[in-house]
């Protein structure tokens, strides 16, 4: 028997009542995005450039599995990183993009003030509040998920 310890912890497993609060915190924000009319390829829009900003390998496949399975398609998912130099996003969805990567880079406020200027004229309050939500949220999955070092599941 081996007493090598992983480098990392699964800190979700070794503490699992935050990680359980967290979950529930999630089904709230999705439950508060679809309320507020959010469709849930923006959503997973969201978690997905979140997610690449992060650099979390485990969320990035789980978010492009789920974004595929609600109708996104590979073209948009491929140049998702590069989104403001396509045509391919709508309005609603730049902004949203815009504000998910403020709340991922808080230090940048001049990009916070242009993305929520943006924000107010292409989303409700309660969209720009949700979107908001949801980028927080997406970000703290992303901590626990690279800290951990949660490997991506095999085919």
């Amino acid at each position: 028997m081996s007493t090598e310890r992983s480098p990392r912890i699964y800190i979700d497993r070794q503490t699992p009542e935050p990680f359980r609060a967290l979950r529930e915190t999630a089904k709230a924000v999705r439950e508060a995005a679809a309320a507020a009319g959010l469709d849930r390829l923006l959503v997973e829009l969201v978690n997905l450039r979140v997610s690449q900003l992060n650099r979390c390998a485990y969320c990035l496949d789980v978010h492009t599995e789920a974004a595929l399975k609600a109708g996104e398609s590979p073209r948009r998912l491929g140049v998702l990183a590069a989104w403001r130099d396509t045509g391919l996003f709508s309005p609603a969805e730049r902004a949203a993009l815009a504000l998910a990567e403020a709340v991922t880079s808080p230090a940048d406020e001049e990009a916070q003030e242009e993305a929520y200027s943006a924000a107010r004229g292409a989303l409700t309050e309660d969209q720009i509040s949700a979107v908001i939500w949801t980028a927080i949220a997406i970000n703290a999955f992303n901590r626990v998920s690279v800290l951990s070092k949660h490997p991506v599941r095999p085919d």
